[in-house]
């Protein structure tokens, strides 16, 4: 009884062509970051323009406006762990030794 050899591990297509830019290309983090905060800030607009328009009678489904509301709260939370780790990769950033 012969055993096949394991074949080496090939990375999927969608992985193997991700590039990464090379410092000093691309956005910089304050302008990823200040372009995170407008969109769930406009998230958020959406939905409050969304519970408005639903309680003066304008014709907005109750549904949407529920489904705006999730979004925005969703958007919200996403962004808030985005910053809760980067404070925490901060922090350990400060207690190396150098």
């Amino acid at each position: 009884m012969t055993i096949p050899p394991i074949s080496p591990i090939q990375l999927p297509p969608s992985i193997g062509q991700i590039r990464v830019q090379a410092p000093g290309g691309g956005e910089s983090f304050r302008s990823v970051m200040n372009g995170a905060v407008e969109t769930v800030n406009t998230i958020q607009n959406e939905a409050h323009a969304s519970v408005e328009s639903f309680l003066n009678g304008e014709g907005q489904d109750l549904h949407k406006v529920a489904l705006d509301q999730q979004r925005a709260g969703i958007a919200f939370d996403l962004f808030l762990q985005v910053r809760n780790k980067m404070v925490s990769a901060y922090q350990e950033v400060m207690r190396m030794q150098v």
